[in-house]
């Protein structure tokens, strides 16, 4: 609603027309640039219990989750080295969660390859006494290029919907099998009211 206030706010300012035109363009493009892809990601419940299936594919992968919850006062559990890795993924950088790149690229941030991972806005660092960033990046630093390729394919395959890839069962009802190279396929002289049928 505030949205829409703010563009008949625009719309209302005597202002040009050809300005006006290409201000409220440049904007919307801009605003359209910057909203994440809302429909690209998967509903919250599944993001927040999508690091269970992680684990189970990858039971040696290091759960990090030894950090006391300040609300709570007690370690809690399900605040694991994957599900912070999800977190940031998606809440933090925007990142679609069901694209390799996009998961090695966060990877490459824990490495320090890519962008700098502020300690303020990294997950859990307001809800646990301390700030788990440096172990998560300590856990991701000890994994090796096999483990890692795993990791992203296992958090790819988590996030991206089972298509079916099974043969089908439908079998063609004419045995007409294509023309080989030699053979030249054969057309039929269009007949008296065939430009009809186009209609």
């Amino acid at each position: 609603m505030r949205f829409l206030l703010f563009f008949r706010f625009l719309l209302t300012k005597s202002v040009p027309k050809p300005s006006l035109k290409r201000g409220v363009g440049g904007i919307l493009i801009a605003i359209a640039l910057s909203l994440p892809a809302i429909a690209q990601q998967p509903p919250a419940a599944d993001i927040r219990d999508a690091w269970k299936p992680v684990y189970k594919q990858l039971p040696n992968l290091p759960l990090e989750n030894k950090y006391v919850s300040r609300e709570s006062g007690k370690v809690n559990p399900d605040s694991t080295l994957v599900n912070r890795l999800i977190e940031y993924h998606v809440y933090v950088k925007g990142r679609a969660p069901n694209y390799r790149l996009d998961w090695k690229l966060t990877l490459a941030d824990y490495l320090g390859a890519n962008e700098l991972i502020q300690d303020t806005t990294y997950p859990g660092a307001k809800t646990l006494h301390q700030n788990p960033l440096e172990g998560d990046r300590a856990a991701i630093n000890r994994l090796n290029r096999q483990q890692r390729d795993a990791l992203v394919q296992t958090l790819v395959n988590v996030f991206t919907p089972e298509t079916s890839t099974s043969p089908s069962t439908e079998s063609p009802t004419t045995n007409q099998q294509p023309p080989t190279n030699n053979q030249q396929p054969t057309f039929s002289q269009p007949k008296p009211g065939d430009a009809d049928l186009l209609k």
